[in-house]
């Protein structure tokens, strides 16, 4: 795939570690990173794409517009007084990036139809004028499942392909909850559980994120990752559960 868009089930569930942990896993091949809209920080203020940037290593960063409240694109852009941000010029940035790059990552801002602008743009949107691939972010823990069905099921009414489900942030000391979504998670989404960043990867330096980030996903987005029961940890791999068929919680 040239370009994969990358969306979440919700916000703060570790989409920018999992676009940096793509990036730095597709090793020998140039890579754009895209960020449509930018929310909650000042210009000047360490955005997602820099946090890439930083964990990945070289990438290009391109980030199309910014607003300072912390909200939805839409309402954030109306508030600041800023045109909104419309989906043709999210795919014309990333069409524009594939022709000069191996891989484009284009990362949403909360979920697949968080608004872009007052029209009723969405990531979705873009996503269908590009005919990309979406791989969903989502939690581990308790009600992953239906907002990963929810948004499978965006994805299906608008005949977009899901690349796969990546869990953001696979918990050190993993509960029931966590262990047991790892079997149901792929048939919330109908599509394969696609990977597993540890907790706290983002905090690692650079180059031990990047030495280990192949091992956080499957082989079909550019990783090393051979299956649910060997999600990673930050210390090594934790043994199998032979109740639950997932890694076990001790």
């Amino acid at each position: 795939m040239t370009i994969l868009v990358v969306t979440g089930t919700g916000t703060e569930i570790g989409k920018t570690v999992v676009t940096a942990a793509l990036a730095a896993a597709a090793r020998g091949r140039s890579v754009a990173v895209l960020k449509p809209a930018q929310t909650g920080l000042l210009p000047g203020e360490h955005g997602d794409v820099a946090e890439v940037a930083r964990l990945a290593g070289e990438v290009t960063a391109v980030e199309l517009a910014r607003f300072p409240d912390p909200l939805a694109p839409a309402t954030a852009a109306r508030r600041a007084g800023l045109a909104p941000l419309r989906p043709q010029e999210v795919a014309d940035a990333a069409q524009k990036l594939a022709t000069e790059h191996d891989l484009v990552l284009v990362e949403g801002a909360g979920g697949l139809l968080v608004r872009f602008d007052d029209d009723g743009g969405t990531l979705a949107d873009a996503a269908q004028l590009l005919g990309a691939p979406v791989l969903v972010v989502t939690p581990a823990t308790l009600g992953t499942l239906n907002a990963t069905a929810l948004t499978a099921e965006a994805l299906r009414a608008r005949r977009l392909e899901c690349a796969g489900v990546v869990i953001g942030s696979w918990p050190a000391e993993p509960g029931l909850d966590a262990r047991c979504n790892l079997v149901d998670l792929p048939e919330a989404a109908g599509a394969p559980l696609a990977g597993a960043v540890p907790e706290g990867a983002g905090l690692l330096e650079p180059a031990v994120f990047r030495d280990r980030a192949p091992g956080w996903l499957a082989p079909h987005i550019g990783g090393t990752w051979a299956a649910a029961p060997d999600v990673p940890r930050l210390s090594g791999n934790p043994p199998r559960s032979p109740e639950y068929g997932g890694p076990s919680g001790a």
